[in-house]
């Protein structure tokens, strides 16, 4: 059986809970998810386990890093994983919307499907789902709440000027 770990960390959107095995980060949970934040039977706290996690994401939320590297493990259907895979692509301070996606991943009439497996990202922020908006512009559901997905655009956005 894989051994799991978790963390909790602070963040200026609130608290994120990770959670990893011995292959790889596997999730990013806010507060506001609705997956719980209490570990399953068998998950082992361990801070050492999710340092480098931690610490990456620390940089980013003090605007000193742009890019992760880290490695990703999430769980997911083949759609999902090249949908999550066109996302870590997407720079720094920079929105597309879900059909760039789908045109990215040559499934221009998939719009809806590639909505869906946004909404799904187990990994946000490392795996920058807050950079797909509406093709009007409008902002779109975040597990961490719009509040959240809009704090995180502007301290791209802020970050690049800055930077």
């Amino acid at each position: 059986m894989t051994q799991i770990y978790y963390e909790q960390m602070p963040s200026p959107i609130g608290p994120l809970f990770l959670v990893a095995d011995d292959e790889g980060l596997r999730e990013v949970r806010f507060e506001l998810d609705r997956r719980p934040h209490v570990p399953q039977d068998g998950w082992v706290h361990s801070p050492p386990k999710l340092a480098e996690v931690r610490r990456q994401l620390e940089e980013y939320f003090a605007g000193e890093r742009q890019t992760f590297d880290l490695f990703l493990k999430p769980l997911g259907t083949d759609f999902q994983q090249s949908v999550w895979q066109a996302l870590t692509t997407i720079p720094f301070a920079v929105t597309t919307s879900y059909g760039q996606i789908s045109q990215q991943i040559h499934r221009p009439k998939a719009s809806r499907a590639v909505g869906a497996a946004n909404g799904r990202n187990p990994i946000p922020i490392i795996i920058p789902c807050h950079r797909v908006i509406g093709s009007n512009g409008t902002l779109t559901g975040f597990a961490g709440g719009l509040a959240a997905k809009q704090w995180l655009l502007e301290h791209e956005i802020k970050c690049r000027r800055h930077g």
